[in-house]
């Protein structure tokens, strides 16, 4: 998918009050950033900050990081916030692939993956956000017990994503492959892409894994 580049939009994140500047200056200190001790969840991916900014307005009592690496895309998140500010959420404009670099070990609750790129192509396996290698980050960060929430209406990369969470040890706590007509569907946040998706018909898969540190 080609994005298109809006003018302005790096300065906007640089200026913006819930941008954090410098994260990885706030490893293992994000509960100072906060202002409380309460549980920080993080998506990864965020898009236009629809499914994290309802989470953080519904759930004043937990953190939330969202994580977006397109300044054009994340612009129009801050542009909600102006709108709506939250106290408890905060912005990243950086790549997943540093994240154990920004959070210390278990500074994180829960993590979000909502329609992730499936990089369809074999020889790009290791950029999608639920290879071995992502899972082995997000398990340097993640809280004992804490899980990854994955949802996307990609099947190839559902089924990829089922097998990794196997291989890499970890323990799948549930799947669907049509989350609206299950009865996981309670209490659905719908992101963006979500809503799009599934008024054209298309099913949506989600799966929740936790990976036993003491195993």
């Amino acid at each position: 998918m080609r994005l298109r580049n809006i003018p302005g939009a790096d300065e906007a994140i640089a200026d913006s009050p819930h941008c954090i500047q410098e994260p990885m200056a706030e490893k293992g200190r994000w509960h100072l950033i906060f202002g409380n001790e309460n549980p920080i969840h993080i998506e990864i991916g965020m898009g236009k900050g629809q499914f994290i900014m309802k989470l953080a307005k519904e759930h004043p009592d937990i953190n939330y990081i969202g994580i977006e690496r397109y300044s054009s895309v994340l612009l129009r998140a801050l542009q909600k916030m102006e709108i709506e500010p939250l106290p408890n959420i905060r912005f990243l404009c950086m790549d997943a692939s540093i994240i154990t670099e920004v959070f210390d070990k278990e500074e994180v609750a829960k993590i979000y993956l909502n329609f992730s790129d499936p990089w369809p192509k074999d020889r790009h396996a290791k950029r999608r956000l639920t290879s071995s290698r992502f899972l082995g980050l997000y398990d340097q960060i993640l809280a004992d017990g804490g899980i990854v929430e994955f949802k996307t209406d990609n099947q190839p990369l559902f089924d990829f994503s089922l097998e990794s969470v196997k291989e890499s040890g970890w323990t799948l706590l549930m799947q669907t492959r049509d989350l609206h007509h299950s009865e996981f569907a309670e209490g659905n946040v719908m992101t963006e892409y979500e809503a799009k998706f599934s008024a054209m018909g298309n099913p949506i898969y989600k799966l929740e894994a936790v990976h036993d540190k003491k195993a």
